[in-house]
């Protein structure tokens, strides 16, 4: 394969449409198969020898891809990001001609998966070159995989077996990717509610549904909603293979932060495992109620944190450190009506600078206010007055 003459790869490309091989068609047009390495295949203007073997718009979707390996040989990905945009949109002409078959999917996904790839290569190689607005490339090459969606999702008369709504999610899945680069995630809103209200939904691959479900627990946890963000991280780490440490190790340096925020702390093993020791003295912190160790910790790996896009989840576990502390304090004193002194002690044991009572009572208000402990704040006392049942209810029951 890596070595067959044009007139050959033309006749195989005919072959595969002529009888919907969807699988062999997208390898001939991925950027995966090795033919895109065969010199004989990348032509500055192949386009003649195109429109003599296949009709239209195959042709051009054809020409525009060995453009594409053309370009890539150059190493001119702004080039190849245009040619495969336009493999995109003449696969889209074919596509919509098809009634009520959806053979060509394979196609549909290994062309906009290349057109995502291309559109980061572009950005980059632009801006080494100090040309371009970040995000500009990715943005177009969205508009392209949502005019792919559109196709699926209104795909309506097909038979189940037969639909191009099978499509939906692996195109969801590449939004996803571009809209998270971009930091443009409320553009992944009509997308969830697209999948919620799909029959399909749980018949997916479970590779796809691993992806989105990675993906919908990310934006939950940006959003603060954490116990969705659990159940879609939680999934996504189980269902994904054994054998993909390092997906697993990606879906767990957000399901942690999530876990440890509803109250599950995790285990040394586990971090070690995953080589996430990172995050190990947070959780030690947190447990301990040790304000002292959580800044350290804090600031020691902060540059992983900030790349991961977790530093300010991170810093919400501040308020679950304040509540371990004064659960201690309420221990040592067996009382239900605790100095507000007493809280400020074990703050500047922590060593938190410029704290008065009045920061006291503010953080124990929000402790409150959170659910986090039971009672109130006696000011004329000076004191907590807490509940004389379960004062500091389980962080997992909190909601």
């Amino acid at each position: 394969m890596a070595h067959i003459t044009i007139n050959q790869y033309l006749q195989q490309v005919y072959e595969a449409i002529d009888n919907h091989e969807g699988s062999f068609c997208a390898e001939l047009l991925s950027f995966k198969h090795p033919h895109v390495a065969n010199p004989r295949l990348q032509l500055a203007s192949p386009e003649d020898k195109c429109q003599q073997v296949l009709e239209p718009p195959y042709d051009e979707m054809v020409a525009a891809h060995l453009r594409c390996t053309y370009a890539v040989a150059n190493h001119d990905f702004v080039e190849a990001y245009k040619f495969q945009t336009l493999v995109v949109q003449s696969f889209l002409k074919a596509f919509q001609s098809h009634k009520e078959e959806n053979w060509a999917l394979p196609v549909m996904f290994a062309v906009t998966l290349d057109l995502r790839i291309f559109a980061n290569s572009a950005e980059q190689q632009l801006q080494t070159r100090g040309k371009g607005q970040p995000g500009d490339m990715l943005e177009k090459a969205a508009e392209q995989l949502m005019s792919c969606f559109r196709v699926c999702a209104s795909d309506n008369r097909a038979g189940i077996d037969d639909s191009k709504k099978w499509g939906m999610l692996f195109l969801i899945n590449q939004l996803f990717k571009i809209y998270f680069k971009i930091n443009k995630l409320h553009l992944c809103k009509p997308l969830i509610r697209a999948i919620d209200s799909s029959t399909l939904k749980n018949d997916y691959s479970m590779a796809q549904r691993v992806t989105y479900k990675y993906y919908v627990g990310r934006k939950a946890m940006f959003d603060s909603d954490f116990k969705p963000a659990e159940e879609c991280l939680s999934f996504s780490f189980h269902h994904c293979l054994c054998s993909s440490q390092k997906n697993k190790r990606m879906i767990l340096i957000y399901l942690l932060p999530v876990k440890m925020l509803l109250g599950h702390m995790p285990s040394q093993q586990l971090l070690r495992k995953y080589d996430l020791m990172q995050f190990a003295d947070v959780t030690k912190a947190v447990s301990e109620g040790n304000l002292l160790l959580l800044n350290e910790a804090l600031a020691k790996h902060e540059t992983f944190f900030i790349r991961c896009g977790i530093f300010l989840i991170l810093e919400k576990l501040k308020i679950i450190t304040y509540r371990n502390l004064f659960k201690k304090v309420y221990q040592l004193l067996r009382t239900h009506q605790l100095p507000l002194d007493a809280f400020l002690v074990s703050l500047r044991m922590m060593q938190v600078e410029d704290v008065d009572l009045d920061e006291v009572q503010c953080i124990l208000a929000n402790l409150i206010y959170m659910g986090h402990i039971k009672g109130y704040i006696s000011h004329q006392h000076q004191k907590l007055v807490v509940s004389k049942q379960n004062p500091f209810p389980p962080l997992s029951s909190v909601s």
